[in-house]
């Protein structure tokens, strides 16, 4: 297996061929963690931003009105309204349960949550049309029902529309506050570029992909950790802290994602079988499979680089998809990186230590935190 510098784990062993690698942290057990609703935390930021989320797209001119209404699932293609899949809003859940670690109201992080919540869709828009998915949540994308263009357009001004919400609320918190989340927001933008490159490399290490992931998913829950502490008046050493939790629930969110991305339930996911094998994503589990060493890493290598120079490539059956996918399995990344999701966890419950808050918030974080990496979607 890789070498665990950067990663920081032991190499574990490889699961069983069709095995279901648990990725559920050790310490997150009912005997040792208070018993935490994460449902209603989820539900809590999801009710208190929604509104106020409705009310910043509606400032858009049409039609970037209603493709945006349609991405975030209140309407279907035909303009009629839904209840839509709006995704799982561990950010907006984050970023008001922040504020309330200085003691301030939950509402005190809505302006937070929903800024948060623009630039991670804004990002969406973009992915969904660079990476050619069809599908998210279960429905045709933007750029499938309304074009390309709209899917550009909506996103810059998703972007834009965040940092409005912000800064009309006039404060030094808020200034702070959009600081941080722009820092962010390139970050997330670097990671993206660097994800597209790598698709058209036939190695990536393990450092370079947790780099990547780090930027793509890492950097946003970093920032709604910390944004609503932020706008409570936190200082920056308890901002900083939070954002270290939110890092690294990041890298074990995006490790879990990386898991799904291959052998993830599609019924769940809302998106095709060997989803991530069919772009030729550089995912840890494949990174970790190709830099394992033996005879399965080695033939994965092979493949994988006759597949680059494929132009079948689209045209692969189900059965080629699943032997890629149970070489990388037999390399031993599916676990490598089950591991890693762990680890990171781990990482991020410690950061928390740093952090002077009431005990039901600090709960609440780490109830969060083991909801990231116990899911399957």
């Amino acid at each position: 297996m890789p070498d665990r510098q950067a990663a920081g784990s032991r190499t574990p062993g490889t699961a069983t061929r069709g095995e279901t690698v648990p990725t559920v942290p050790p310490a997150a057990t009912p005997a040792r963690r208070p018993a935490v609703d994460v449902t209603a935390l989820l539900e809590r930021g999801r009710t208190l931003a929604t509104p106020v989320l409705r009310e910043a797209v509606d400032r858009l001119a049409p039609p970037m009105d209603t493709v945006a209404a349609y991405h975030f699932g209140w309407i279907d293609a035909a303009g009629n309204p839904a209840d839509g899949d709006g995704g799982k809003a561990v950010r907006p859940a984050l970023a008001v349960l922040s504020a309330e670690v200085t003691g301030a109201a939950p509402e005190t992080g809505v302006p937070g949550a929903v800024a948060v919540e623009l630039v991670h869709n804004f990002s969406l828009l973009h992915d969904d049309l660079m990476d050619g998915d069809e599908q998210r949540r279960h429905r045709d994308t933007v750029w499938k029902v309304h074009g390309p263009a709209q899917a550009i357009l909506v996103g810059d001004a998703l972007f834009a529309l965040a940092n409005e919400v912000l800064l009309e609320l006039g404060t030094v918190e808020a200034g702070r506050a959009t600081r941080r989340l722009t820092t962010a927001t390139r970050a997330l933008i670097d990671g993206q570029a660097q994800d597209i490159s790598y698709e058209h490399r036939d190695r990536v290490s393990v450092e370079e992909c947790l780099e990547m992931e780090g930027n793509k998913t890492g950097a946003l829950l970093a920032c709604a950790s910390s944004i609503g502490a932020v706008l409570g008046g936190a200082d920056d050493a308890t901002a900083d802290a939070l954002e270290r939790y939110g890092y690294h629930l990041g890298l074990a969110f995006q490790a879990v994602d990386d898991l799904l991305g291959i052998w993830g339930d599609p019924e769940a996911t809302g998106k095709q079988t060997w989803s991530d094998l069919r772009q030729r994503k550089k995912s840890l589990p494949v990174v970790a499979a190709l830099a394992a060493g033996g005879p399965a890493s080695e033939q994965l290598g092979e493949i994988l680089a006759a597949d680059a120079k494929s132009s079948d490539f689209e045209n692969f059956s189900e059965e080629e998809f699943a032997a890629r996918a149970a070489l990388i399995e037999e390399a031993g990344g599916r676990e490598w990186t089950a591991e890693e999701a762990r680890r990171q966890h781990t990482i991020a419950i410690e950061a928390l230590d740093a952090v002077d808050m009431p005990g039901p918030v600090r709960d609440s974080f780490t109830a969060l935190a083991d909801f990231v990496v116990v899911r399957k979607r």
